[in-house]
């Protein structure tokens, strides 16, 4: 992937509304974020080949808090999260509780789960994302609903 492409990506985010766009070639790839709250430049992160290029700065877009409801916009009181840890989202998607329409979520309010297990899906620019468990622990709460869309770093599950 050369220098051209990068920056039409660079270009590309911040023409557009997208909080993170990341591109594979290959063994190559190329991952573009804002920052959400500051002027922070660009994360950018890429294969050994591409380590030398450099990115820069996007202006940050205002985005929604993350602890914004997904149905009506007002800020969820602090306090509504349980004691545990929080699984955020790691971009801005669609949440998905299960594989596919007719099959079980992948946990429920009280179900163990382990390092590493799939918590959910975040479908982004046609790509499913599995969200997985950071921590093992009982699943607390549930903060996500099925098919809404999700704000990068939003609060999506409790792991006690």
């Amino acid at each position: 992937m050369d220098l051209r492409k990068i920056k039409k990506l660079i270009d590309l985010l911040e023409e557009s509304n997208l909080a993170e766009i990341e591109i594979k070639e290959g063994e190559e790839s190329v991952r573009l974020a804002r920052a959400v709250a500051t002027a922070a430049p660009v994360t950018y992160a890429t294969a050994a080949p591409m380590q030398a290029a450099q990115a820069a700065p996007a202006q940050v877009m205002p985005m929604a808090s993350p602890t914004e409801s997904a149905t009506g916009g007002a800020p969820l009181p602090k306090n509504d999260l349980a004691d545990g840890t929080v699984v955020k989202s790691p971009m801005v998607g669609t949440f998905y509780a299960s594989p596919s329409p007719d099959k079980p979520a992948f946990v429920t309010v009280g179900q163990q789960v382990n390092v590493g297990d799939t918590l959910g899906i975040i479908e982004a620019m046609k790509m499913f994302n599995p969200i997985e468990a950071e921590t093992s622990g009982t699943v607390v709460q549930i903060l996500a609903e099925n098919g809404n869309p999700v704000e990068f770093d939003q609060p999506l599950f409790v792991i006690g």
